[in-house]
């Protein structure tokens, strides 16, 4: 678990470490391995979540975006945290990791 102070900003490296825990559903596959996070940003105020669906119609992207809020709650301590929804670029699977192909059981 990754403790911070809640004065100190998380890095984006431990925002994407703990959005690792993130599973889509319908893949049993984390967002991150799967590539659906595109930026982590963090300030004093903010930790902003810009991510994906692998398609727009994916009914998935409330119930994400709900995931990612709470997998977030206590590291951003008095931090809004906030997750927009883009399409461009349009997720594709060449954005999964290395992990994630090993955990789909795609061959390198």
């Amino acid at each position: 678990m990754i403790v911070t102070d809640a004065a100190q900003a998380p890095t984006p490296e431990q925002v994407r470490e703990r959005l690792r825990d993130v599973i889509d559903p319908e893949l049993g596959i984390g967002i991150v391995d799967l590539g659906l996070v595109y930026d982590v940003a963090v300030d004093d105020h903010a930790i902003v979540v810009t991510m994906t669906m692998t398609t727009p119609a994916c009914p998935l992207g409330d119930y994400l975006e709900q995931a990612v809020e709470a997998a977030l709650a206590d590291l951003a301590g008095h931090r809004l945290v906030t997750v927009p929804l883009v399409f461009d670029p349009p997720w594709s699977p060449d954005m999964i990791t290395a992990e994630g192909r090993e955990l789909l059981g795609w061959l390198p």
